[in-house]
């Protein structure tokens, strides 16, 4: 039986797994300009604004930061249930982060919250819609306005259709996209930011021109990535499935999500990356199947909807995950596992993901953003990525509604 699960390459079907080993099997096409520029035309015809391209999408926040020449102690304000790469590029782009609480219902960062976090150092709002979820834009722009600070929209978990959401990608100066293996679509790697100011415009495109070739080596990792998964899926349900991937991450054939030195407040290098052809290839596959991967998240969210309706989320959005909150988050994961169930996504048990992040290096207090400290201890995300099935989401439901906390409303 197929591991139900959100990280075990959750975008890699036949079709996905097939196109990438003929990108390994032509490494001489590997850094070709052909597929970067036809990825940056498409997102920027459907998005509206210039676009730059990098190897990730925390190299492209890294880069758009740099473009808005930040100076020291210039602030950021981010949401504090959030990911490390994201303090950690306002600190390499000479920026301080300051952490605005949440909303409990939608994850997102709290417009009240922010009003309170603005000083006359304040540059920056980043708006991060987690999880798929719409943050208020609407309400954070006319805050930005009033301050003539910057809104730059995090859309690492969602990227809209034409079928919406309305507001996502459309309100901020700019957007921050990430293709990464979990992500709304994903290339295994890559990021894009997206600006519609000609002056910003213009110091993005220097830092992309100055960002480096990814090395061979490296390229060459990712693209095994989705094999190496591939070959992994069955084997869990044979029992050996871990023992496998343990040895693949010990002779460093899978490069780690999060490394180490991110999670102690640092980025991974201080040079950007460019987006390599063979990257870009998988991603304009992908923008150009959006919409068809949007419509299986819709599907499997509104399963989910119908079943814990005590949810405040539509069911129409295309999540990334949907997010239910329980006190026994730790304990039902525990259990689910057992049975094949991998719900730990590396969102849950902590406020700035993943866990043993060094708070201290990135200048977080814990305790300080209540409602982000208590979703992060009480998160339980269930997946929609495109090889999650309806057969397996249903599953997923029946087991969940044995426990008593999650019983259909």
């Amino acid at each position: 039986m197929y591991p139900i699960h959100h990280t075990f390459a959750p975008h890699v079907t036949l079709r996905y797994c097939l196109s990438v080993l003929c990108i390994l099997l032509q490494p001489w096409t590997w850094y070709r300009e052909t597929s970067v520029e036809q990825l940056r035309l498409a997102i920027a015809k459907d998005l509206r604004g210039d676009v730059a391209l990098f190897s990730s999408g925390r190299d492209a926040l890294l880069a758009l930061l740099r473009a808005l020449e930040l100076t020291s102690g210039a602030e950021v304000i981010i949401q504090a249930y959030t990911c490390v790469v994201v303090p950690n590029a306002v600190q390499a782009a000479n920026g301080s982060p300051i952490y605005a609480d949440i909303n409990r219902n939608s994850l997102n960062i709290d417009p009240e919250a922010v009003k309170r976090a603005i000083t006359h150092r304040t540059r920056a709002v980043i708006c991060q819609h987690t999880f798929g979820i719409p943050a208020d834009t609407t309400t954070l722009r006319k805050i930005c306005d009033e301050h003539n600070i910057l809104l730059i929209e995090d859309c690492a978990h969602i990227i809209p259709d034409r079928k919406g959401p309305e507001g996502i990608g459309t309100v901020g100066d700019a957007m921050v996209l990430s293709f990464g293996r979990d992500k709304a679509i994903s290339s295994i790697s890559g990021g894009a930011a997206v600006v519609r100011d000609a002056a910003i415009a213009s110091a993005l495109a220097k830092e992309e021109e100055l960002a480096i070739n990814m090395k061979w080596y490296h390229l060459a990792k990712l693209l095994f990535y989705p094999l190496i998964y591939t070959k992994a899926k069955p084997l869990f349900g044979m029992g050996i499935g871990k023992a496998y991937l343990v040895l693949c991450k010990a002779i460093h054939m899978i490069p780690p999500v999060v490394t180490s030195a991110e999670k102690a407040g640092q980025i991974s290098s201080p040079v950007l990356q460019k987006l390599p052809h063979a990257l870009a290839t998988i991603a304009s596959s992908q923008w150009a199947q959006r919409e068809q991967i949007n419509d299986h998240r819709r599907n499997i969210v509104a399963l989910y909807a119908e079943a814990f309706s005590d949810v405040h989320v539509s069911k129409d959005l295309p999540l990334q995950k949907f997010p239910l909150l329980t006190q026994h988050a730790v304990e039902i994961r525990k259990t689910l596992k057992k049975k094949n169930i991998h719900l730990d996504d590396g969102w849950a048990g902590c406020t700035i993901c993943p866990r043993n992040v060094s708070t201290d290096a990135i200048n977080y207090i814990p305790g300080s953003a209540t409602q982000a400290d208590r979703v992060g201890k009480q998160i339980l995300s269930l997946p929609t990525h495109p090889t999650m099935t309806l057969k397996q989401a249903k599953r997923l439901i029946a087991e969940l509604q044995r426990f008593p906390s999650l019983k259909q409303q």
